[in-house]
């Protein structure tokens, strides 16, 4: 039986850039500290709250090397590796690995807009080609594409598939997937406002964007979940409701880096065609965080 690579909470981090537009690398270690110390369970390097569509294939790698090394074996590392490339994925995830990292993230390719058979195929040939286990992610907001549940169940039946992150926000293919999958084909919540009742559906935690600045609140909101404290997790999640809406006012990662800086945590600027958050939504960012005693 496959055991899932982590459970409760999982930070997607942000990738800090100087003012030069370069991976500010000392902000990053800063980071990453910061977050072990609060503890986190997990963490994801190069997601899409990394800006990892804007890197160039030089320095994702780089930044998967760093976040390893720098980390050190003190939680899990997962790094994103997906293209809408398949051969630039197996390039990404045999590189994730030759680097230490301990799971791979691989989204559904984007623009293409395969079918169901090509999404099969696409992730077949990457499991052929590492060692790693693999966390699926589907986000068809983004991708233009979603999984069925009759496609999680055909590679759930290959080890290599430890899950998937879902932030379709559909509780129907959820409660599918869990139908069809069985109990080892694990499943993490990829919206930070859905934690609570994906979990209760099953799910073993979430891969967090609000972790980047509350990372203790959602490793308490899950492992509650976790501990089946269901009442007290929905509890927390309806009080940081209001944070997290505000935390997506824009596209992410642009508010979370806005919300990083005002708390002096220094994310630095975004890469075109990102760009920064308009001064309307910054001051709702900023009321929400104050309410919360961020600042």
């Amino acid at each position: 039986m496959r055991e899932p690579v982590f459970t409760g909470a999982c930070t997607a981090l942000v990738t800090p850039f100087d003012d030069s537009g370069a991976i500010n690398y000392d902000a990053f270690a800063a980071q990453i500290d910061a977050q072990i110390a609060s503890g986190i369970d997990a963490l994801c390097v190069c997601g899409t709250t990394g800006e990892s569509s804007t890197m160039s294939i030089r320095e994702h790698i780089a930044a998967v090397e760093f976040c390893v090394k720098h980390v050190n074996h003190r939680v899990k590392v997962i790094a994103g590796a997906g293209s809408n490339d398949t051969t630039a994925a197996v390039y990404l995830c045999q590189h994730a690995q030759d680097s230490g990292a301990d799971a791979l993230l691989l989204v559904t390719p984007y623009y293409n807009k395969c079918s169901q058979t090509g999404l099969i195929k696409h992730y077949e040939y990457i499991a052929d080609r590492v060692e790693l286990p693999i966390i699926l992610y589907n986000v068809p907001s983004r991708t233009g594409v979603s999984f069925a549940a009759e496609t999680y169940k055909i590679l759930s039946e290959n080890p290599r598939f430890n899950g998937v992150k879902e932030a379709s926000g559909n509780f129907s293919l959820l409660a599918h997937t869990r139908f069809l999958c069985g109990d080892d084909f694990y499943i993490w919540s990829g919206n930070d406002d859905q934690v609570v009742p994906m979990m209760s559906l099953g799910a073993k935690g979430v891969i967090s964007v609000a972790a980047n600045i509350v990372p203790k609140t959602m490793v308490e909101m899950s492992h509650l979940c976790l501990d089946n404290d269901f009442a007290a997790a929905s509890k927390l999640q309806v009080e940081y409701m209001d944070l997290i809406d505000a935390l997506f006012i824009e596209v992410n990662p642009i508010p979370i880096k806005a919300a990083m800086d005002l708390m002096g945590m220094k994310a630095g600027g975004l890469r075109l065609p990102l760009c920064d958050i308009s001064p309307a939504h910054l001051e709702t960012l900023r009321a929400s965080m104050q309410r919360m005693g961020l600042l």
